[in-house]
């Protein structure tokens, strides 16, 4: 059935924060994604963004600022005295301003909303900005205004060991809004919406909720952007994500430092660790950074575009996923939908969206994990490295099916 919506509000403040920090990942993407899908809807939208000075709401005039700052990929925070004055984000959030409808301070949130957004509104917020009881009981004041909320996993809670301090205490107190506020509970998995009802059926009612699968975008590949410091002239594997913890890159360097004493030099396979090094993982970084396989073997790149990112998984002998833990996890999904043989965790959430597509392997057994990779080298060698199943057609999650179901209800 159509929307009831009058209006939506899409919260972009996560967004507005990703600016100038390179290629957006992970909950970026889908906030963008959001922003993109309801600007091509017919209803009146509008955009909320906290920024240091208050908040911004915005309407359709905004959104290519937004959106122009965010495929800017290459610009960065600058240094020095003059910074600010050059930082991408400053910049972006003072033509925010001069386009805005209305500003407000976090007091005047409520009084802002009620004065320009019409009865009926759909607050929809995906990226967890905001999330807190004053922001939502001022957005709640708007006459007939209905809360829509995604929640992408709940990690923080389940695994708080590989968070960053006070992360499990802050999620937690957004969960807890959410489960006060919220009107529609929207989750990216099956899994991940058991986890998260789990936790509200502790703490009091179940909010109405939903699974909608998120939509993957099969990257293009362009090789101009592969670096050229990178070997090619070896079977080679792609580790891909943010390099913390729960991601247990530490697992596969294991492996790697395995074979640089069981195996000819020659025959090792590449290893490419694709992503930004994240938080708590000081041994990880220090063997990326001093041990001695590393540097014959093993090679780190951040920052790489995704079409980058497309072309180096392109010739790969496979992506190498051990995460310990995940709501959904994009590059599994991603290295798929490519024909890339993907090796993954035995992980639930692979199981509902992947099926047998995936090879695989407990990180209880790394054994198994060395031999089915020195199995794919070999077939890599013989040019077979795309023997695995491709995800396409109607297996492949989409951001149209996903739209299709969400903003029929928000």
């Amino acid at each position: 059935m159509p929307s009831s919506a009058t209006a939506r509000l899409l919260d972009v403040t996560r967004l507005l924060s990703s600016v100038g920090r390179g290629p957006i990942t992970g909950v970026d993407r889908v906030e963008f994604a959001y922003l993109r899908a309801v600007l091509a809807e017919t209803e009146p939208v509008f955009f909320l963004a906290r920024t240091a000075f208050g908040f911004l709401l915005l309407d359709r005039k905004a959104a290519p600022v937004l959106q122009r700052a965010l495929a800017e990929s290459s610009l960065r925070p600058s240094k020095g005295v003059f910074r600010y004055l050059r930082d991408p984000k400053w910049k972006v959030t003072n033509a925010l301003r001069r386009h805005a409808v209305a500003r407000s301070l976090p007091s005047g949130l409520g009084g802002m909303l009620r004065k320009h957004l019409p009865s009926g509104t759909c607050y929809v917020n995906v990226g967890h900005s905001n999330l807190e009881t004053a922001s939502l009981a001022a957005i709640r004041s708007v006459p007939g205004l209905r809360i829509t909320v995604m929640v992408h996993d709940t990690i923080p809670l389940d695994f708080p060991q590989y968070s960053r301090a006070g992360v499990q205490e802050t999620f937690e107190a957004k969960l807890r809004a959410t489960q006060k506020y919220a009107d529609l509970v929207l989750y990216n998995s099956r899994q991940t919406q058991l986890d998260a009802e789990r936790w509200f059926g502790k703490w009091g009612a179940v909010p109405a909720g939903m699974a909608a699968h998120l939509g993957i975008e099969v990257m293009t590949p362009k090789s101009s952007l592969i670096p050229p410091d990178l070997p090619l002239d070896r079977p080679y594997f792609v580790a891909l994500g943010t390099i913390e913890p729960r991601k247990n890159h530490a697992f596969l360097l294991e492996i790697w430092r395995r074979f640089s004493t069981t195996m000819d030099p020659g025959e090792i396979p590449y290893l490419f660790v694709i992503g930004n090094r994240g938080w708590h993982n000081l041994d990880v970084f220090t063997q990326l950074d001093t041990a001695p396989f590393m540097r014959r073997t093993v090679f780190e790149v951040a920052n790489l575009p995704d079409e980058g990112v497309a072309a180096v998984l392109e010739g790969a002998a496979g992506l190498l996923f051990p995460s310990i833990a995940e709501g959904f996890g994009l590059p599994p999904i991603e290295a798929a939908a490519l024909g890339v043989n993907v090796v993954c965790n035995d992980l639930p959430i692979y199981k509902e969206i992947l099926g047998n597509i995936p090879v695989y392997g407990s990180v209880n057994d790394r054994y198994l994990w060395e031999t089915i990779i020195v199995d794919l080298a070999r077939k890599a060698r013989r040019g077979k490295q795309r023997e695995g199943l491709a995800i396409t057609g109607p297996c492949l999650p989409t951001w149209e099916n996903h739209f299709n179901l969400v903003l029929k209800v928000t």
